[in-house]
């Protein structure tokens, strides 16, 4: 399964230090997701390059929109952290769609053994 890891990323975060804790945090679980056989995607992942061409100033035009679109893209969810309101709005799309949404990477099925 190709599966999105979400949590805070600016939520909660003062500086640009507690924003990289917030990331690191979420690459600490796409590596517990990929150990488990699956392919991980962080939206946060997907943007800051783009957003770093772009300008800090554009943030909020290029974070969401391709967070959600990555979102529509995967099988399912894991959600990681503190409150964010982006995160949800990333769960809200694999709830609506029926899809399974983990709140643990020991919950995700391990198929890291079997043949892909």
């Amino acid at each position: 399964m190709w599966i999105m890891v979400g949590g805070p990323y600016t939520s909660g975060a003062r500086d640009a230090a507690e924003r990289q804790k917030n990331l690191d945090a979420m690459n600490g679980a796409a590596m517990a997701v990929f150990q488990k056989g699956h392919v991980p995607i962080i939206g946060v992942n997907l943007a800051l390059p783009i957003i770093a061409v772009a300008g800090e100033d554009r943030f909020d035009e290029i974070m969401m929109p391709i967070s959600l679109a990555a979102a529509e893209r995967c099988d399912a969810f894991l959600r990681v952290g503190d409150p964010s309101v982006g995160a949800d709005q990333e769960r809200d799309s694999f709830i609506a769609r029926s899809l399974p949404v983990f709140h643990d990477p020991g919950d995700i099925p391990d198929i890291s053994t079997r043949e892909r």
